[in-house]
């Protein structure tokens, strides 16, 4: 990776370049040096496998530029970027293609200002993991699959199951991957010359375990902003533990369930319906499913929301945004009520100037400025990363998850009967996300709660959750006391998260050749 004082001198000699263009009203340089190192597992008992593929890793490092030209139509806002050239010919480059890509908008009024707010983070990533190599990612891969394959040659109930005592024929999988992210940013611009330098670094485990003999299919995973804090060996051990429980799984019936989401279940809801719908930019677009709703009741008294991308030791936690303005926490839902949108520069300023703002939100943009405070502009990839070939978006940090704090034996009681679900596949809205509804399909790690207790495994891919957001925020009657972080592959965004009871969740039952897939 590019070190962080080539970076930071590509920044500055990027600015002293765009002063010298007299049809430059105001800049911002961005300059970013990103690395991702992926190890895929596939361990398979009954078919040869390698178990530990090949590792691969990706570099990439750029610039970009975005520009406000004075031109004879009027300000123009632009962007442009050039990969691999961070010189001043990269600069050139980048330059001529906001130039050639300059276009009026109305809505724009400056590129981002201070506000006022201070960082707080600084010196936090991982050195180890930064300097990481493909010998410690092989190591990390090769813990996984000992925890998975120890657990199994132990366990007395897969020994039980197996004919003739040889596990190999029940077919015992062990998927997923170790993945580490590298992050290095320098930012500057007119209106705040001073660089702002920003280096971050995250390591996380996607671990699926499954003994396929027995349509069972468990789970294990792990983020850390440390390399000594992932422990692969747990990941493998848990997947492979959840799929000897989940062995012989029941069907489940139509019906409304009391349902206990656990930590990587309620983190698939989240970040595929709730987050999007807390972005200021889908008020403006109006396609938020708590459109006119902020300060009002939208959730359960018991739930607390908020992003804290500051927060000390949390994974995905960030010294500056994308836009070199300082991180923070935002409250977004407290006691059941929307007090705050994340945010990035443009969106927090051009709905204060929308007359149609305050239909949008529901309240005066004016009044509730600090409820918008430009804490969430990032300019994250589908991969993970920061890039410097996009303009900044809005996006999650650490999303944090907080209520009543009860133990999970506790909230099994508060069920008696009903489901606890612990993964969930292919979660998404219908109907558009402001609609609320949405479909998910239960694939492991879930039970059947009977007389306050988890009882028997349910069958994976037998049952559907066909409901509306709404109807889950404002029925949640619990909250457990113990988070975890959880994330969709390769995002920057983590969820922290304990277990969330839900009343009143319409579950749906498959057709028995779904069983297959």
């Amino acid at each position: 990776m590019i070190p962080t004082s080539q970076l930071r001198k590509a920044a500055e000699d990027a600015l002293a370049f765009l002063r010298t263009q007299d049809d430059i009203e105001e800049a911002e340089a961005f300059v970013a040096s990103n690395g991702q190192m992926l190890c895929r597992l596939n361990y398979t008992s009954h078919i040869p496998s390698n178990g530990l593929e090949e590792p691969k890793s990706t570099e990439s490092y750029g610039i970009g530029l975005r520009v406000v030209l004075n031109t004879p139509e009027g300000h123009k806002a632009s962007f442009g970027s050039e990969g691999s050239d961070i010189s001043l010919e990269g600069v050139r480059e980048a330059l001529a293609k906001a130039r050639n890509g300059a276009v009026l908008d109305p809505e724009f009024t400056t590129l981002p200002r201070a506000t006022g707010e201070r960082r707080t983070l600084s010196n936090y990533h991982d050195p180890m993991l930064m300097r990481a190599n493909d010998d410690g990612l092989v190591e990390a891969g090769w813990q996984v699959i000992d925890g998975s394959l120890r657990t199994y040659m132990s366990s007395e109930d897969l020994l039980a199951a197996a004919e003739g005592g040889d596990l190999r024929k029940l077919g015992l999988i062990v998927s997923g991957d170790v993945t580490i992210l590298q992050e290095r940013i320098a930012v500057a611009s007119y209106a705040m010359p001073r660089v702002q330098m920003d280096e971050s670094s995250l390591i996380m485990s996607f671990i699926t375990s499954m003994v396929e003999r027995r349509d069972a299919k468990g789970s294990g995973y792990g983020a850390a902003q440390r390399l000594a804090e992932l422990a692969p060996y747990d990941a493998g051990r848990d997947a492979a533990e959840g799929a000897i429980r989940q062995m012989d799984g029941v069907r489940v019936g139509d019906g409304e369930y009391k349902i206990i989401f656990g930590p990587q279940a309620f983190m698939d809801i989240l970040s595929n319906l709730i987050v999007p719908g807390l972005n200021l930019g889908l008020f403006y677009a109006a396609s938020s499913p708590f459109q006119g709703k902020l300060g009002q009741q939208i959730a359960s008294e018991k739930l607390n929301i908020y992003d804290d991308g500051a927060a000390p030791g949390l994974v995905a936690s960030k010294g500056i945004t994308c836009e070199g303005l300082p991180t923070g926490r935002t409250e977004l839902i407290r006691n059941g009520a929307l007090v705050g949108l994340m945010a990035n520069w443009y969106e927090s300023q051009r709905i204060l100037r929308d007359p149609k703002g305050r239909e949008k939100l529901g309240v005066d943009p004016d009044e509730y400025a600090l409820a918008m405070v430009p804490r969430n502009g990032f300019r994250f990839g589908t991969g993970g990363g920061r890039l410097y070939d996009r303009d900044p978006g809005i996006s999650g940090t650490n999303i944090v998850v907080e209520g009543d704090g009860r133990s999970l034996e506790e909230l099994a009681r508060e069920v008696s009967e009903g489901l606890y679900v612990g993964r969930l596949w292919y979660t998404y809205p219908v109907n558009g996300l402001q609609a609320g509804d949405f479909t998910c399909t239960v694939i492991g790690d879930s039970y059947l709660i009977k007389d306050g207790r988890l009882a028997e495994p349910v069958k994976p891919n037998t049952i559907r959750i066909n409901d509306n957001i709404n109807n889950i925020l404002q029925n949640v009657i619990g909250i457990g006391n113990s988070r975890r972080p959880a994330l969709i592959w390769a995002a920057d965004e983590v969820v922290h998260t304990p277990e969330v009871v839900v009343s009143g969740v319409h579950v749906q039952a498959i057709a028995g050749y779904m069983e297959q897939l």
